[in-house]
């Protein structure tokens, strides 16, 4: 167990300067001032010095990042984007929406009389959550725009400054907290009040207009800052049906003035000229919540303000504030986003496809085989399609995303990359044992998924069978699809290696063997910070257990399976509490959903998971992949002599803990689809990794001496 601990160790040292930057946050000064400037639909492809001056150089004063505008839906409309600033969680109303509301002047301020209403909705339930906590702290909140005032209403609605536009607000320095909608980029994309169906509604020449209408609306703002006011500007919704990454400035004291002006936080000084050298490298603005240096989310922004005016977030708030990272510039925050979206919008025809290979790759398999013929080319072609998957991360080696043909790299990166992982397997000097080659697939595949999770998912982030930004379901750790191929590939590997050890006659290494390399694959995916993945705790220990068991020659009973599940859940909890336990900076998801679960929050977000989790469940590209899979493989062992050639019970026969390794991954793959929210996705990934091995070891088995007889075929099931 000493190797277990060592890997154990290693996760926590990962984990551990994470931690340690959270505590470089948005600490502004006591009684600070802090003015916050939405921009709905703004992109850094926007910004420029020629078209929007003010823009640039307030680049050029200011930390750099990107803002995942994702709050419920696919798209962020401005009304859903304010009210998540207001709210400091994700937050919707619950149908496609358009601009906030009008709010309703009184005297000096205004009220909002909407905010009432949406407190009973299950997605607007903490609206006006930032304006009570100025309000608890006894400071008043100025809102300019529609936008704005919704913002910083408290559970009221109540504003106490208001105005339409920047020259109607009489006194800019009477409240420590401030916001503007800048609603000109957006404001003619909708169509009958409501966010279009198109992905860019208007022409390039149209929205470079926009762009400097917009630029002009901010310089109005900037122009009457109090000096020393810091300055939080997002574009906080989309403009359209495709999302984007949306920009995100920090100007604050102790950022270098990089376009050669005063230098000084607001006033003339920082922002009164018409323009500047190019912004160049800047700071990256980053969170925890994302744990990446460039990439925050809504809900950052309500704790970024209230901490940058020195008030504490209430503890329903669940965004971190911002903190300042490595140097990064507009061109690659703009590459960013060319990547999520390109990525986004390659997805769904790469499943289409992957799903017709996988489909037609059995109807010729169960053709050829059935008749005896082409059984090498079966083999190979199935260790080429096993080898689909770790090829969509690995190409993240390369800088596909630097190419003027973003799309055809990437794709071109993927074959590539299969052509690559499938000769090393094939010709590689374990090509001559049946078991080597889907042994060698299966460790590549647990190789490049394990090092990726210590070393930040870099590979897994803009990945098609990972995540991306722009979608805004994960930003660090370990998702849906790569745990099931991770699970899949070290209980396949285990296995494999467990039959080397069962016949030297070390059938207890071999147990103790695949219960340990699984617990270290079990712990990395449930680490905080590390894989952080709570349904994949739950899945991943019956998986091992029961490849255990099959190794060890025992049975496994339903109740023996459910007290696995079990098991799994009391493993993750643990793991959620102890995180729980560190400073709410530093903690993952994971330990904030105890909190969650302390303040009784947390069923709308076990609602959205649930609701996920049965609308994937019948997903026409993930499906048919389980569906042919399975009933191969079952037909295959039922019906051996006129689907397979009998191929898969001789592998099963020669190679009995190979049965272990599948058996094992199917469980994983079945209690992962039940519990997490990517639904068929899990258990279709563990098929499309588990049997085409199997299928390539059955293949080659057949070319060698049948060996001991084969076995019955009820034992496939336990």
């Amino acid at each position: 167990m000493r190797w277990v601990l060592l890997l154990v160790a290693s996760a926590l040292w990962w984990s551990l300067p994470v931690a340690a930057r959270a505590d470089d946050t948005a600490t502004g000064e006591a009684g600070g001032r802090v003015a916050f400037i939405g921009v709905p639909g703004l992109l850094w492809d926007d910004i420029d010095p020629r078209d929007t001056p003010r823009l640039w150089e307030l680049a050029g004063q200011s930390g750099l990042g990107s803002v995942s505008v994702k709050t419920v839906g696919t798209v962020t409309c401005p009304y859903d984007g304010w009210l998540t600033v207001s709210a400091g969680v994700r937050s919707a109303v619950g149908r496609r929406c358009g601009l906030p509301p009008e709010p309703i002047a009184q005297g000096q301020g205004a009220i909002v009389p909407e905010v009432r209403e949406l407190l009973g909705t299950r997605d607007g339930t903490y609206a006006g959550t930032l304006g009570t906590a100025v309000h608890a702290a006894g400071e008043c909140t100025a809102a300019v725009g529609r936008g704005a005032a919704l913002a910083l209403a408290d559970k009221a609605g109540q504003v106490d400054l208001y105005a339409s536009e920047p020259a109607a607000l009489g006194d800019w320095a009477r409240c420590r907290v401030l916001a503007v909608d800048v609603a000109a980029l957006v404001e003619p994309y909708l169509e009958d009040g409501r966010l279009p169906q198109d992905p860019e509604a208007i022409s390039p020449e149209r929205r470079r207009d926009l762009a400097r209408q917009a630029d002009s609306e901010v310089a109005a703002v900037l122009d009457r800052l109090p000096a020393g006011t810091e300055v939080v500007l997002a574009g906080i919704g989309d403009h359209g049906s495709v999302p984007h990454l949306r920009v995100a400035m920090w100007k604050r004291p102790g950022i270098t003035d990089r376009t050669g002006g005063a230098g000084s936080p607001g006033g003339e000084g920082a922002a009164g000229g018409t323009g500047g050298s190019p912004p160049g490298e800047g700071p990256s603005i980053g969170t925890n919540s994302t744990r990446r240096d460039d990439l925050v989310v809504l809900p950052d922004i309500t704790p970024t303000i209230l901490t940058a005016a020195g008030l504490a977030p209430p503890a329903t708030v669940v965004g971190l504030p911002w903190r300042l990272g490595d140097p990064v510039t507009p061109a690659d925050l703009v590459r960013a986003d060319t990547a999520g979206v390109s990525v986004r919008g390659t997805t769904g025809v790469f499943f289409t496809a992957f799903a017709i290979l996988q489909v037609g790759f059995y109807a010729v398999a169960y053709f050829l085989l059935s008749r005896r013929r082409r059984l090498g080319l079966v083999g190979t072609a199935a260790i080429v399609l096993a080898c689909v998957p770790v090829s969509t991360y690995a190409v993240n080696l390369l800088p596909w995303d630097r190419s003027p043909y973003v799309v055809v790299t990437l794709i071109g990166g993927v074959l590539a990359g299969t052509a690559l992982i499938a000769a090393v397997a094939l010709l590689g000097p374990w090509r001559r044992d049946p078991l080597g080659p889907p042994a060698a697939v299966a460790a590549i595949t647990a190789a490049v998924l394990a090092g990726d999770l210590l070393t930040g998912t870099t590979l897994q982030f803009n990945s098609l069978m990972g995540y991306t930004a722009v979608v805004g379901g994960r930003y660090y750790g370990l998702a849906n699809i790569p745990f099931a191929l991770l699970a899949t590939a070290v209980l396949m590997v285990t296995a494999i290696a467990a039959e080397l050890l069962v016949r030297a006659g070390h059938r207890r290494p071999a147990v103790a063997g695949v219960a340990g390399l699984g617990v270290a694959a079990t712990l990395l995916a449930g680490w905080p910070g590390v894989g952080s993945d709570f349904g994949g705790v739950i899945a991943f220990v019956p998986g091992i257990a029961v490849t255990a068991l099959l190794v060890a020659g025992q049975k496994v009973s339903v109740l023996k399976l459910a007290a696995f599940c079990v098991l799994g859940g009391v493993l993750v909890s643990v793991i959620a509490v102890l995180d729980h336990l560190r400073p709410p900076a530093a903690q993952t998801h994971l330990g904030r959903f105890v909190g969650q679960v302390l303040d009784g929050t947390f069923l709308p977000m076990i609602a959205r998971k649930l609701g996920a989790m049965l609308n994937t469940l019948l997903s026409p590209n993930l499906m048919p992949i389980v569906l042919a899979g399975l009933a191969f493989l079952v037909f295959a062992v039922l019906r051996p002599g006129q689907v397979s050639a009998g191929v898969v019970p001789r592998a099963f026969a020669q190679a009995p803990m190979l049965r272990a390794g599948l058996v094992g991954a199917l469980v994983s793959g079945v209690v992962g689809m039940l519990v997490n929210d990517s639904g068929t996705a899990v258990l279709s990934m563990a098929v499309a990794l588990a049997v085409p091995l199997v299928l390539h070891a059955g293949v080659r088995s057949s070319e060698s001496p049948a060996g001991e007889a084969e076995r019955p075929r009820s034992e496939i099931f336990f």
